[in-house]
């Protein structure tokens, strides 16, 4: 499934590498958006973008696309890209771009996983992304476009999903849950008793009403449902909002962490009272 890494490899050396329209960047260069109408058949367009956040609007995707994020230079720390497509997402796929011209796939046609999907690359591979247009008979109405974050790591032996582009934990109550089945996510809504630690601020803890509220964004998997009970909320921030894997209630956790701890197995210290 997807672009084979030799096709990859040959396009760049058969010098059909093709710039990609100067117009199509935002003003400071975070941005791109283009047409597959205006690319030549079997190029396969540069792009660069230098800022951390940024979008991606590929419409009528044809041909390919190789993007690089945040400058070239493969000497930089590791660093962790996440994508979120913008739904319909339609004509393309999007994969990372390894050593050795090995291909990724993260973003495809369809429902795709809640939240997009990250990527770390380590420290001497360049952060590169591979956008491969999928055939269509009829690409007037498809559009391939996603927004992305990109930070460095400094915690190379964790994978991206466990701490994604920054760490929150709390101590709270579900007020109310709404489910939404196109994007398989389901969207929480809490109230935090204490804010254990958190990056970037999202939450307020001891705040009454709807100030008090905020909303953590969990695959539709997860069955969460609204209930007695307190539950401790360990995720990470995307795109200015929380997400996280399926919670356990408090007590739950405080059991499972109180046995790790005495085993000498826990890999962090949580303050539980």
């Amino acid at each position: 499934m997807g672009f084979p890494a030799a096709a990859l490899l040959c396009a760049l050396c058969c010098g059909l590498l093709a710039p990609a329209a100067r117009a199509g960047y935002s003003e400071e260069r975070c941005s791109w958006r283009g047409s597959g109408l205006t690319q030549e058949p079997g190029s396969v367009g540069q792009l660069a973008l230098a800022c951390a956040e940024g979008a991606v609007e590929w419409l009528y995707p044809a041909g390919a696309l190789r993007l690089t994020l945040g400058g070239p230079d493969p000497r930089a720390r590791p660093g962790i890209a996440c994508l979120r497509p913008v739904r319909p997402f339609a004509g393309a796929q999007v994969f990372a771009e390894r050593a050795g011209g090995a291909l990724e796939l993260l973003l495809a046609e369809g429902p795709g996983p809640a939240g997009g999907r990250c990527v770390r690359w380590g420290p001497r591979e360049r952060r590169a992304l591979f956008l491969q247009a999928t055939p269509h008979r009829d690409i007037s109405r498809r559009v391939a476009a996603f927004r992305f974050e990109l930070r460095e790591d400094g915690r190379p032996e964790l994978p991206p999903q466990a701490h994604g582009l920054g760490v929150d934990v709390i101590h709270g109550i579900i007020h109310g849950v709404a489910h939404d089945v196109e994007l398989q996510e389901s969207v929480i809504t809490v109230v935090a008793a204490r804010v254990l630690r958190q990056t970037p601020p999202l939450f307020q803890a001891g705040r009454s009403g709807d100030q008090g509220l905020t909303s953590i964004r969990t695959p539709l998997r997860c069955g969460v449902r609204p209930g007695p009970g307190t539950f401790l909320f360990m995720g990470w921030s995307r795109f200015g909002e929380a997400w996280l894997g399926c919670a356990p209630r408090f007590q739950e956790f405080r059991r499972a962490y109180e046995a790790a701890r005495a085993a000498h197995l826990h890999p962090c210290e949580v303050a539980l009272h």
